[in-house]
């Protein structure tokens, strides 16, 4: 049984995550939330119509739930995933045309001059945009079923400050996360590292967590921290410095 839970698991990981994904941190403009959902809402036909033609794996659009300080902070978070570093170059060069892809989605629904006019108030609603383009390190197994609206996950920036950061994660940290995982304590975690970004990105982050936690879960509490797990625990926490958890709430997904 425990195998067909963790191969079932892995179909679901990879059908909604990537190696290689783009997060869009989106700082909204002052009342501009309802129109920005409606944009949203207008590109999602062109987003299925971008995944089963190949141009992406999949998209999603998070609310940010959590308070921030920052500078011009998130209201919400936009993840676009790719397979392959090809359809991610593919992407970013310009080759994928969503006015067109709009237009083909929207034949018969709406004029073309709709769809023109919709595509031109792009970028009105938002004060700025924040792009970090992520490669893939490492993920445990998928428990819990696809998401769906309403879900909640946390995203951590994260900066690397030792060169034995990944392997602190991935070798001793992540198997205990997966224990948990089975025990149905825990849904998922992964960890991407920044391989690219804008001009106006926060500095200081190389990697970003992902986590979807179980309501009620307490498993950390129950691991045996044995003199062994304590002393890496302490090389963990020298390797890296987290910022605050951003809380995100799924709103739509195409994939």
């Amino acid at each position: 049984m425990k195998n067909l839970l963790i191969t079932l698991s892995l179909f679901l990981t990879l059908s909604l995550s990537a190696q290689y994904s783009i997060i869009s941190a989106v700082a909204l403009n002052d009342g501009a939330e309802d129109q920005y959902l409606k944009l949203e809402e207008f590109f999602g036909p062109a987003h299925d119509l971008a995944v089963e033609r190949g141009f992406q794996t999949f998209q999603a659009v998070f609310k940010v739930t959590s308070e921030t300080d920052a500078e011009n902070g998130p209201h919400y978070v936009i993840v676009t995933g790719f397979n392959s570093k090809d359809q991610l170059d593919d992407y970013t060069s310009g080759n994928v045309n969503y006015a067109e892809l709009a237009t083909e989605a929207y034949k018969g629904k709406m004029s073309s001059r709709a769809v023109a006019r919709m595509m031109n108030t792009v970028g009105s609603e938002s004060k700025e945009r924040r792009n970090y383009t992520l490669q893939g390190v490492d993920q445990t197994i998928w428990a819990g079923g696809d998401l769906q609206p309403g879900d909640t996950m946390s995203l951590t920036p994260t900066q690397a400050l030792s060169d034995d950061f990944e392997n602190y994660e991935t070798m001793f940290w992540m198997p205990y996360i997966e224990k948990a995982i089975l025990n149905g304590q825990h849904r998922y975690w992964g960890l991407s590292k920044v391989i690219d970004k804008t001009e106006n990105a926060y500095d200081g982050i190389s990697h970003f967590f992902w986590n979807i936690s179980v309501e009620g879960s307490n498993w950390f509490n129950e691991v045996d921290q044995d003199f062994k797990f304590q002393k890496l625990q302490e090389g963990l926490n020298a390797a890296s410095q987290h910022a605050d958890p951003i809380t995100l709430e799924l709103v739509s997904i195409h994939n």
